[in-house]
Formats: structure tokens, C-alpha cells, sequence
């Protein structure tokens, strides 16, 4: 009884220890508030917070905040753990921002809400940290007077995504002057949303890991998924150029070396960037990343913030673009040859309902400033368009906000169950096919679902797992539960998927060759995410040659303009397959900017 009596005493004086130390060292840890002198806004120093960013609490946006009695005077920061062409771009123009209007209340950055999240949270503790009630500081106006700017260069592009920057390192790297006008605050537009891989056939990759493929297979495919609407002398100009874009990545240290499997492809012919592990990255990043560095190297120059709306003409020629900035500011680039690679108008819900009807209401995967903005400046010289009305939704988007569940973990070996937890189609099929399966299941959703086997390798699902969108289910009773069903609903469905891998054949659905060396979902953890169609991809766009240039109302170039990307027309037909898209920036791109560099002066 004693003993009993000591060992409690002794849990008491340790418990009250623990509090004591917790209550000291939280006064300890805690920042202090300054108090500002009579009639001051802050009291002057220097302040330090962090607030986590991107990639969260273990890397957060770290910033130091130097003020004076009334004014912020300096702001520094540490972003490590931000997307350099995203947050590692958007946090600079923030500090701008906040020091200009002497307030962090203001408006995040588009495409970059996260980071800027973390960065204006920092800066308001730091603030409070000041004596400062930093919801009280009203944004001033900052002084800015409009202006009207003119530039010169041999070749000016519209859009600094992946078509665009592409078309720019080709004409700089021909000894060319290239500016770049830019929409958004940062490169890559929807090319940095890309997550999967490239497309190419014949390539060294493949020869390299002995998968047989052709240019004329690449062809057909690509003909086929766009149900042979295409432009055929555009599609043959894509497969017939791909395996030589793959070495020109190569070329800027873009390498894109793993091979994987897309919908609507015959064959592995899907590259995809790895990390130093060899874990499977998301193309879209890694490319922006690699060709906006290159911009740099070269010595192009972007201007952000810049809209364009007019192309300049003289006697029927391009000659140029005007675009108005944020300030209000007129810019003007005169130049030999104009490049138009500013997207599609997927983030344009009345364009979408103008060209598509059936699409209302539908959720978004495209970065909000591809509006379609090059649709009246191309229509006012008189450009001809094709196809704008083949708009394509994606079969796996998360509904919340719109984020792409890329086709590369289909590819992988990922089943869709819907609500009553067994698989509905072949996942494999082109997106047209998968999207209108996903439609005609109960409440028009369904579950993907992969394994640990997949997931250990690709940064593209801890990126899901860490963003909450998959979950990660320790069983299959897990899952079930996850899903709303009986786990042996669920187990049956799993083996009969299991017996499709082992057989090599989807009694089922059909889908191709389906491989256990592969995955075959069966490594546990599983990992699901609930999924429904979203906007993906405009096929329609400005009518082009093989050549980029542009063609107008009566089938005739117009002289000294370009184009290449998403805003063009022809490529995909009624579908794109997964995995072209880059291909098509990558191929027209270059080839933009070998035509543009050549007709310059």
C-alpha cells in the first residue's frame, strides 16, 4: 500500500514537473509583442515568422519584417520548399505588393494560393509581433501612374507556358532576340499542370528498355483516339518529330526517361522525368522548371503580367503584339515574326458554354488564366479556327478544386470501382470513353484506386496523399469502408482483377494486357481517391500548317505569325490522348521557332 502511495506521489510531482516545464518553456518559445511608442504603428526592429507553405509545416515560408515607427520598411524571405515557377515566383511579387500598399491584406496570387497562404500569414505575425493588429492595416493606394512602353526584338511570343518557351529557347538558341509577353505571374500556364508524360515513338528510351514501337503506330493511334477528325499531315508532323524532341529535352537537361503506358496508346510510349531514385515525377513541373531555367541561361527576356490583345500588322504581316500590365501599362514589342502560344479557354466558363452547351457547370482542371483570350486578337486579323466545339473533359478530376488524377496511374496498373465497389470499364480506354463510363455510374462518380507498389515509386501520389485527394486505405476492410461497401464486395472485385493479371486477360473489360510484374493492386496499402469528369482540354483552336503558321478565313498564311499548343487546331481531333499534349508543345513549339527565326531579319 505504501509503495502504491509513492509510485502515485511520484506520477503527481512528475506530471506537475512536466507542467511547469511546459508552461515555462511555452513562455520561453512564445514571441513577444513589442508595444509601439505613443501614436506609432509599430515599434521598430526587426520581426521573424514562419507559416508553412507548399510543402508544409516541415519546410515553411520563413520571413524576417523590418519596420520603422509607421511604415514597413523591408521584408525578407526563405522559400526552399516552394515550386521555383510557382510560389518561388509569386512570393517576390507579394513582398512587392505588401510593401507598396503597407498591408498584407491583399489578394493571393493565382495558380499559387498555398504559398501565398503561407507567406502573407508569416508576414501578419511578424506584424503582430510588431504591436501591430495587422487585420486593422487598410492597403493603401499605391502611387502608379501609367505609362506607355515599347520594346524591339527579333521574335515575340504570347504566353510563356510550354509551347511558348519552347518556340523562344529554339529562335534564341538560332542567336535570335526573343521577348516573351506572359498573362500570369509565372511561367508555365497549363503546362505545369501536366502530370503525367510525353509521348514519342522511336525513341532511345524505348530502344533502350526493348519496347518496339513506330512512328506510323504513334500515327494511327493518335488518328484513331481523335476519332480521325485530326489533320493528318499535323499528326504525322507530331509522331514523325517526337523521338527528336525527346533528345532535344535531353539537350537542356530535361530528361524524360521512363517509359509508361497512356490510354488509347498501343504501346509504352509514355516519357516521364525521375528523380535521382527514380521515383516518377510530374512532367509539368519538371518541364517549366527546366525551360524556364533555360529562358534564363539564354538570356530571354518574360514579361509578366502582360495580356495580350492585339497582334500588330503592317501591310497583312505580323509585326508584332500590344498588351496592357496590372499598372495599366501600355506595351508595345515590335519584332520580325509573332508567336501565339497562350492556351486554350478552358477556364472560360462562357466560352465553354458558347461552344458546348452540355458542358455548363462542369468543374475545371485548366489554370485559371487560360481564358481564351487569343480567340478575338486571332479572329481581328483574320485567322480561321477549327474544331472549337471538341472540348475535352477528363474521366478522373477531383470535384472540389478541379485537381487532374493523371492517366499515368492507369497506365500503372489502377482500377475505377464506382459507389458499389466494382470496376465498369476498361480504365485503359481513350478519355471520351472513360468519361462517359464514369457519367453513367450511380451519382456519376468513381473511385481510382492503386497499391503500394505503385505509390512507393511516384512522387505524383505522395503529392495526392500530402494534398489529401488519396487515401491511403492499411486494408482492403479499409477500403471498404471508405468506399461505403462490405469488404468481401470489394475483396471479389480485387480477385477478379487478380486472375485478369495472372491470365494476362480482362475477361471484363478488355483491357490490354493486363501485367502482375506491373502492379495489380494487391500490395498493401491501397490508396483511393474519389473521381468525376472536369474540363480538360480545348482540341479546337487556330487553323496552323505543319509549318506553324497560321492560316486565315481563305486558306492563306498569314505572313510572320505562328503558332503552336493548345491554342491551335487540328492536332487531337475529337479526343486527346493523355500524354500528347506535351508532345504537341514540345513538337509545334520548336517548330514555331525554327520557322519564326528563319523569316526574321
Amino acid at each position: 500500500m505504501k509503495e502504491s502511495r509513492q509510485s502515485l506521489l511520484a506520477v503527481i510531482c512528475t506530471l506537475a514537473v512536466s507542467l511547469v516545464f511546459c508552461l515555462v518553456f511555452g513562455q520561453m518559445t512564445k514571441p513577444k509583442i513589442a508595444k509601439p511608442a505613443e501614436g506609432a504603428l509599430f515599434a521598430a526592429g526587426t520581426y521573424e515568422a514562419e507559416s508553412p507553405g507548399y510543402t508544409g509545416a516541415s519546410n515553411p515560408i520563413k520571413v524576417k519584417v523590418t519596420v520603422s515607427d509607421n511604415k514597413i520598411e523591408n521584408i525578407e524571405y526563405t522559400i526552399d520548399g516552394e515550386t521555383p515557377t510557382v510560389g518561388g515566383m509569386a512570393v517576390p511579387a507579394l513582398a512587392e505588393k505588401v510593401l507598396a500598399v503597407q498591408s498584407p491584406n491583399i489578394d493571393t496570387v493565382t495558380n499559387a494560393t498555398v504559398s501565398s497562404k503561407g507567406f502573407l500569414t508569416a508576414v501578419s505575425d511578424a506584424l503582430r509581433q510588431a504591436g501591430a493588429d495587422p487585420e486593422a492595416l487598410v492597403p493603401q493606394e499605391a502611387e502608379t501612374a501609367s505609362k506607355d512602353i515599347e520594346k524591339t526584338a527579333d521574335i515575340v511570343v504570347a504566353g510563356a507556358g510550354g509551347a511558348g518557351m519552347t518556340a523562344a529557347i529554339t529562335a534564341a538558341q538560332n542567336g535570335k532576340k526573343v521577348i516573351i509577353l506572359e498573362k500570369g505571374l509565372f511561367p508555365g500556364g497549363n503546362s505545369s499542370y501536366a502530370t503525367g508524360g510525353m509521348n514519342a515513338a522511336e525513341t532511345h528510351y524505348q530502344a533502350e528498355k526493348g519496347i518496339e514501337d513506330s512512328v506510323e503506330l504513334f500515327y494511327e493511334d493518335t488518328m484513331k483516339g481523335g476519332h480521325d477528325i485530326n489533320d493528318p499531315e499535323l499528326v504525322r508532323t507530331l509522331a514523325e518529330n517526337s523521338s527528336a524532341a525527346i533528345d532535344w529535352l535531353d539537350s537542356i537537361d530535361a530528361p524524360l526517361s521512363d517509359v509508361g503506358l497512356a490510354g488509347g496508346a498501343s504501346v509504352y510510349r509514355q516519357h516521364r522525368p525521375v528523380n535521382a531514385n527514380g521515383d516518377i515525377l510530374p512532367v509539368g513541373t519538371f518541364l517549366v522548371e527546366h525551360l524556364s531555367k533555360t529562358c534564363e541561361d539564354l538570356g530571354i527576356e518574360i514579361v509578366y503580367s502582360a495580356k495580350v490583345d492585339e497582334i500588330l500588322m503592317d501591310n497583312g504581316k505580323a509585326v508584332g503584339l500590344h498588351a496592357t500590365d496590372s499598372d495599366g501599362n501600355n506595351i508595345t514589342v515590335h519584332a520580325d515574326a509573332v508567336i501565339i502560344a497562350t492556351g486554350g479557354f478552358g477556364s472560360n466558363p462562357d466560352l465553354i458554354v458558347k461552344y458546348r452547351p452540355d458542358l455548363k457547370g462542369y468543374v475545371s482542371t485548366n489554370a485559371p488564366t487560360i481564358t481564351g483570350d487569343a480567340i478575338a486578337f486571332l479572329e481581328a486579323v483574320g485567322a480561321d479556327f477549327r474544331d472549337l466545339e471538341q472540348i475535352q473533359i477528363h474521366p478522373t478530376v477531383v470535384q472540389t478544386d478541379g485537381s487532374l488524377i493523371s492517366e499515368s496511374l492507369r497506365g500503372d496498373g489502377a482500377i475505377l470501382l464506382n459507389k458499389n465497389g466494382v470496376r465498369f470499364t476498361n480504365e485503359n480506354g481513350t478519355r471520351d470513353v472513360v468519361s462517359a463510363a464514369v457519367n453513367e455510374q450511380p451519382d456519376r462518380y468513381a473511385w481510382l484506386v492503386t497499391d503500394e507498389k505503385v505509390a512507393v515509386k511516384s512522387e505524383v501520389i505522395k503529392k495526392y496523399v500530402s494534398k489529401g485527394y488519396m487515401i491511403k486505405c492499411d486494408t482492403v476492410a479499409d477500403l471498404a469502408k471508405l468506399i461505403g461497401v462490405e469488404e468481401e464486395v470489394i475483396q471479389e472485385t480485387l480477385d477478379t482483377w487478380h486472375t485478369a493479371c495472372e491470365t494476362g486477360e480482362d475477361t471484363e473489360f478488355g483491357r490490354a494486357n493486363p501485367d502482375k510484374n506491373k502492379t495489380y493492386v494487391a500490395e498493401l496499402p491501397l490508396y483511393a481517391v474519389q473521381i468525376s469528369p472536369g474540363i480538360h482540354h480545348c482540341m479546337g483552336g487556330v487553323v496552323i500548317n505543319t509549318n506553324a503558321e497560321v492560316i486565315d478565313t481563305k486558306g492563306n498564311v498569314i505572313p510572320g505569325l505562328y503558332a503552336a499548343g493548345e491554342v491551335t487546331g487540328g492536332v487531337h481531333g475529337g479526343n486527346r490522348l493523355g500524354g500528347n499534349a506535351v508532345t504537341d508543345f514540345v513538337v509545334f513549339g520548336r517548330i514555331a521557332g525554327e520557322n519564326a527565326s528563319a523569316n526574321s531579319k
